[in-house]
């Protein structure tokens, strides 16, 4: 069954497709949201605020959230907890 997560504003991912998430502050990961815009495989999920986590999917695409990684991780492994402890 899937696990979603909330990223910020009210926007929902597949935390089960989540590759990574990582920091937008590098050069290397700069050019990798503005290759993903180009092609249109970046997915803005930061409602005009600046990005602060980039969400790499299993399918290539980029989810730009506003909220810091470290959030994201812990919900996703909060999510992750509590399914273990109800099988």
């Amino acid at each position: 069954m899937s696990r979603f997560i909330n990223i910020g504003f009210g926007n929902i991912a597949n935390a089960d497709k989540i590759v990574g998430i990582i920091s937008p502050e590098a050069a290397p990961v700069k050019r990798l949201v503005q290759n993903g815009r180009d092609s249109g495989m970046a997915i803005d999920a930061t409602c005009g605020r600046k990005t602060k986590a980039v969400l790499v999917m299993d399918s290539g695409h980029l989810l730009l959230s506003a909220l810091l990684p470290e959030t994201i991780a812990a919900r996703v492994n909060q999510t992750g907890s509590r399914e273990d402890g109800h099988e």
